[in-house]
């Protein structure tokens, strides 16, 4: 019999406080630990996550989640080198960190089309970012669409002045006219674009489709997967069943539903974000790529991209199957 296992979750995008909500992944006639939100990612990125709590996935598991929420990739790396979780979803701009040694993949979530750069009254051009300040979060896939964006009309970051800060306070930048312009991800950038008169969406991932690629995944540290490998296929198991059912679009209503529940959302707002932020992909098109070497092709020129924008060096670079664990994605997807 599976032994019942309680695991610290994290979600790196911006967070809405809902302190005191509660709901379980389980029951108490399970021996599971009921599932406790304390602060929880406010997207729709994390879909999959809250379908498996819904459809009973985590449960077969014999799995108990506890969800914590963080403003970015890099800072639930440092979360999960202290050992305080097990865990991450990280967007496109921290995977240069698991290239570098600092972390594993163990799945590939989605593509996402989340990220934008917006400009305020005074910006309706990317061309018009040349001498602006502009707020961005560092090392994330804020920097990452920022980057494609400038390079696409012959500029660079030293052609404008860069304003690093967390999700937040970018969004507080923008609609206080501190900054000139932002680049944010999805919810932040519909809050932005709701709410402040003149703002223009000036870039989004798929205006750079033939160059790049925006990936978000799951992923764990080395030496917890060393320990835990099991925990590790079973997490992923669930995660991958639920991605089969999210990623239908006769579901996209349902599971819209189901997040919106969970952090107190308007259904309509996560339905709109459900049928334009990613490209939702299957468990099972997901092993399939990983097959055929699309999934690894994925990786790949997400690599070159970071050399491209500096984030990494040419000789750091190194064979996906470094720092992507298929293994255990493969054991997964025997359901």
């Amino acid at each position: 019999m599976k032994k019942a296992i309680s695991i610290l979750l994290a979600a790196a995008m911006g967070a809405a406080a809902l302190t005191g909500c509660s709901k379980s992944s389980g029951s108490a006639s399970s021996g599971n630990t009921p599932l406790v939100l304390n602060e929880v990612a406010h997207s729709i990125f994390y879909a999959p996550q809250y379908a498996a709590i819904e459809l009973g996935y985590f449960e077969d598991e014999a799995i108990t989640v506890n969800l914590m929420s963080f403003d970015s990739g890099p800072v639930i790396i440092s979360a999960m080198e202290s050992g305080s979780v097990d865990f991450g979803y990280i967007g496109d701009g921290a995977h240069k960190l698991c290239v570098q040694g600092q972390a594993s993949i163990i799945g590939l979530s989605h593509i996402s089309n989340g990220d934008a750069v917006i400009g305020g009254p005074n910006v309706t051009t990317l061309e018009d970012l040349k001498g602006k300040t502009v707020a961005y979060s560092s090392g994330t896939s804020s920097e990452t669409i920022l980057t494609n964006a400038l390079n696409s009309v012959g500029l660079t970051m030293a052609d404008i002045t860069p304003m690093d800060m967390d999700a937040a306070n970018v969004v507080t930048a923008m609609l206080s006219g501190g900054v000139d312009a932002c680049a944010i991800w999805s919810p932040q950038s519909l809050t932005i674009l709701d709410e402040m008169e003149g703002a223009t969406k000036l870039a989004q991932n798929t205006d750079f489709s033939d160059i790049s690629i925006s990936l978000a995944s799951w992923i764990a540290m080395p030496e917890y997967l060393e320990a835990h490998h099991d925990v590790a296929v079973r997490f992923m198991r669930a995660l991958l069943r639920a991605m089969d059912y999210a990623a239908l679009e006769e579901n996209y209503e349902e599971v819209s539903g189901w997040v919106a529940d969970f952090l107190a959302l308007d259904v309509e707002d996560v339905l709109i974000q459900a049928r334009g932020d990613a490209d939702w992909l299957t468990g099972k098109e997901v092993l399939a790529g990983i097959d055929d070497g699309t999934v690894d092709g994925y990786y790949e020129l997400q690599q070159e991209m970071m050399v491209s924008s500096g984030a990494i060096t040419e000789d750091q670079k190194c064979p996906v199957s470094d720092y992507v664990i298929y293994d255990i994605i493969k054991e997964a997807g025997n359901y």
